[in-house]
């Protein structure tokens, strides 16, 4: 009975935190700098460029936020940084 118990633990996959998923065009200042890699300069960055109007996509973001190059923005897509419903795909 042990053996069986092992196996199906073995067979589990393994436990990751699983971030919650953060929408860019709906997200406050706070939750912005919830996530690291994100501080009070950039949020503001991003809340003043969201002001102009929703991203598009990520390549939109890149274009009128400084500072969000592609490992940045992969890094926070994997924190659950969503635009659009979207994660950051290279």
């Amino acid at each position: 009975m042990r053996r069986r118990g092992l196996l199906m633990l073995l067979a589990l996959p393994p436990l990751t935190a699983v971030a919650a998923e953060l929408e860019i065009n709906s997200a406050s200042r706070a939750q912005l700098e919830s996530l690291p890699g994100i501080g009070p300069a950039l949020a503001e960055r991003i809340l003043a460029a969201r002001a102009a109007g929703p991203f598009d996509d990520w390549a939109d973001l890149h274009r009128r936020v400084a500072g969000i190059g592609p490992k940045l923005a992969q890094r926070l897509s994997d924190q659950g940084l969503r635009v659009n419903g979207l994660g950051y795909a290279a």
